[in-house]
């Protein structure tokens, strides 16, 4: 290894900028491009900055510093704003901030948390935090490096799903919610699709039971372009973390598409979510998750939108969104709100030409395709970097052997993506 390793409070290896802090009521503040920082990230953006330049923010109170279900620490960049939830902290000229950001991913800091009811992380406590660290700073970029090149692919990922999404949905909006291509016709213009493409379209509106649709086009139920699959009563009692049986996915797994419990339990009406399902939880809030992550059993009050044959996930997804909205802002409960199999089965659809639905799929479902490819790749690159960090950082593995793996892992997923 080179250099020497030491263990080191944290006040030895940084400046600390809490004194520049300035909390803002959100009703003081005025919009603006600046993001403003609190415990666990961005909460809002504001039209001033405090900070420019890299720094290393830690949460100062909340439960997710026992939790831990997000980062504690994380970096912020650029021009922002932060309150007084949040510890600003920077590298010293013997530390680097962004391996400073994964020592403390790895460290406990349990023992220095204060507070029965909402734990706090105060300057005092945090100041006192010991980390591993070697004494040679660019040994400390190179761990930097190699476990930053793994998070910047996720986040290249999750910036193009985002995108891919985002065409996909806007695509659906012009084709079969504002009928773009139908009217342009009408009025005589072109359309601005290929020729192929927009002689698919007719050209004139016409009345129907939710308003003025295309001529020839159709309002129909859900079930013309899905089947709709619920999820089977497990045993709560056989829930385990031990992973003993197959992953299960609850409503509190779907915004991080990673299941949290076990389960040797095989239901005989249970069915098997797979990458690239619709799933819907039923309680709360009602979203159409498009499923990213490991197989697993699928749970009661969670459902899987299934496309029929001359449909697809793309048109789908994007074709339920509006009424599971609806439900949701019409739905009244004394606690949590429900969706039932009787609001599913109201769920009214323009359906479209199968030509046309043939011709938003072929340019749409690739899309989606990829996404959930890069949501695969992503929990891939995820679990190598959870792997090398405390090796990394206990000096246990040296950089030049994780440099190797994260190269072959890096050539494997570029070629796919």
């Amino acid at each position: 290894m080179v250099g020497e390793w030491r263990e080191r409070q944290l006040a030895e290896l940084t400046d600390n900028f809490d004194g520049i802090r300035v909390p803002v009521k959100e009703a003081d503040r005025r919009p603006g491009p600046y993001p403003y920082y609190g415990a666990s990230g961005v909460v809002d953006h504001v039209d001033n900055y405090l900070f420019d330049g890299e720094y290393l923010l830690i949460a100062e109170d909340g439960e997710n510093l026992r939790t831990r279900n997000t980062p504690v620490a994380f970096l912020a960049q650029g021009k922002f704003w932060v309150n007084n939830h949040a510890h600003i902290v920077r590298g010293n000229s013997e530390a680097d901030t962004r391996f400073l950001m994964y020592a403390l991913s790895a460290a406990d800091i349990s023992g220095y948390l204060t507070g029965s009811t909402m734990p706090k992380l105060t300057q005092a406590n945090l100041n006192r935090v010991p980390l591993l660290a070697p004494d040679d700073i660019h040994e400390q970029r190179s761990i930097a490096h190699i476990l930053g090149t793994l998070d910047d692919k996720i986040a290249l990922n999750r910036r193009m799903s985002a995108t891919l999404e985002a065409m996909a949905h806007a695509l659906f909006k012009s084709w079969f919610v504002d009928f773009g291509p139908v009217c342009a016709k009408a009025k005589g213009r072109n359309p601005g699709l290929p020729k192929s493409l927009a002689d698919l379209f007719p050209a004139r509106l016409v009345d129907s039971e939710l308003g003025e649709i295309p001529e020839g086009w159709e309002v129909g139920s859900v079930y013309a372009v899905a089947d709709v699959i619920y999820g089977a009563p497990f045993s709560s009692a056989r829930f385990n973390g031990d992973k003993v049986g197959e992953p299960l996915i609850r409503i509190r797994d779907l915004p991080g598409e990673a299941p949290g419990v076990w389960t040797p339990e095989i239901h005989p009406k249970g069915y098997k979510v797979h990458p690239g399902d619709i799933v819907v939880g039923m309680d709360g809030e009602f979203r159409a998750y498009l499923w990213g992550g490991a197989e697993g059993w699928l749970n009661q009050r969670v459902c899987i939108f299934k496309p029929k044959s001359r449909s697809s996930a793309a048109f789908v997804r994007n074709a339920i969104i509006q009424p599971l909205a609806d439900v949701e802002a019409t739905e009244t409960a004394t606690t949590v709100i429900h969706l039932g199999k009787a609001d599913i089965d109201r769920f009214k659809l323009v359906l479209p030409s199968s030509s046309v639905t043939d011709g938003f799929n072929a340019i749409c479902q690739p899309w989606y395709d990829r996404i959930v490819a890069a949501k695969q790749e992503a929990r891939t690159l995820a679990a190598l970097r959870d792997a090398l960090l405390p090796k990394l950082i206990s000096g246990e593995l040296r950089t030049t052997n994780a440099e190797r793996i994260v190269e072959r892992v890096r050539e494997h997923t570029y070629e796919r993506s």
